[in-house]
C-alpha cells in the first residue's frame, strides 16, 4: 500500500503560507543547503521549472504522485504555472472548479479522503500532499508520513498547519528523522504513533 506524506515548508511558529495565503517563497529562505537537499532527498517535490534549471531528470525517490487544494494550486495558476509538477501525477481537489488549466492536471471534486484511499490501493511509489492546510485537515486520518521543512523564523500570522477552520486535531506523532542544515532549516520527519 501506497503511503500519503503531508511535505511543507513551515516557520518556528507553525505557519506555512503568509496571512494573505501568499506563496511561502515571499518568506521562505531558500538557500544553497536547502536546494541540496530536496535535490538528494526529494526532488520531485521541485517544481518542473527548478528541475529543468537544476537538470533534474528521471523519477523521484519518494513520490509518483502529488495532490493540493484550489488555494495551492491557484498560487501557481496566478504565477502562470498551469502545472507546477508535470514529472508526477497531479491531483487537485475542488468543488469549485469545474476545470483544471492543464489537461493532465486531474480534477477531484468529490470527496478526498475516498480518492486518497483509492490512490493508496494503486501500485507505484507514495503520494506527496503539498498543500493546502484546509485539505491536509481533511485528510489528517490518511496522512501516514509528515514531514516539516522548517525555516529558523517566524511569521506571527498566517495560514497554520492545518489550516485556520480546522477543529481540534490531536494525533499523537513519532519522529522519524531529523536533519538540520547548515542554513537552520529543519526536515523533521513523523509517523503517526498509535501508543499514545
Amino acid at each position: 500500500m501506497r503511503a500519503l506524506t503531508y511535505l511543507v515548508a513551515t516557520t518556528l511558529d507553525g505557519f506555512i503560507a503568509a496571512p494573505d495565503g501568499a506563496d511561502p517563497s515571499s518568506f521562505w529562505p531558500v538557500t544553497p543547503d536547502y536546494v541540496k537537499h530536496l535535490t538528494e532527498s526529494y526532488p520531485e517535490t521541485l517544481p518542473g521549472q527548478a528541475r529543468a534549471a537544476l537538470a533534474i531528470d528521471g523519477p523521484g525517490r519518494q513520490f509518483d504522485t502529488v495532490i493540493e487544494g484550489r488555494r495551492s494550486y491557484e498560487v501557481g495558476l496566478a504565477a502562470g504555472v498551469v502545472d507546477a509538477f508535470p514529472h508526477l501525477r497531479h491531483l487537485v481537489v475542488s468543488t469549485t472548479l469545474e476545470t483544471t488549466a492543464d489537461p493532465a492536471v486531474e480534477l477531484v471534486a468529490s470527496d478526498p479522503v475516498t480518492r486518497v484511499r483509492e490512490l493508496k490501493e494503486e501500485d507505484g511509489a507514495g503520494v506527496w500532499l503539498v498543500g493546502g492546510a484546509s485539505l491536509a485537515a481533511s485528510l489528517v486520518e490518511e496522512i501516514d508520513r509528515l514531514v516539516l521543512k522548517i525555516a529558523p523564523m517566524t511569521l506571527g500570522a498566517g495560514i497554520p498547519l492545518w489550516g485556520r477552520d480546522a477543529a481540534a486535531l490531536p494525533r499523537a506523532w513519532r519522529p522519524t528523522d531529523r536533519t538540520v542544515l547548515e542554513s537552520g532549516v529543519v526536515f523533521a520527519a513523523y509517523e503517526p504513533d498509535s501508543r499514545m
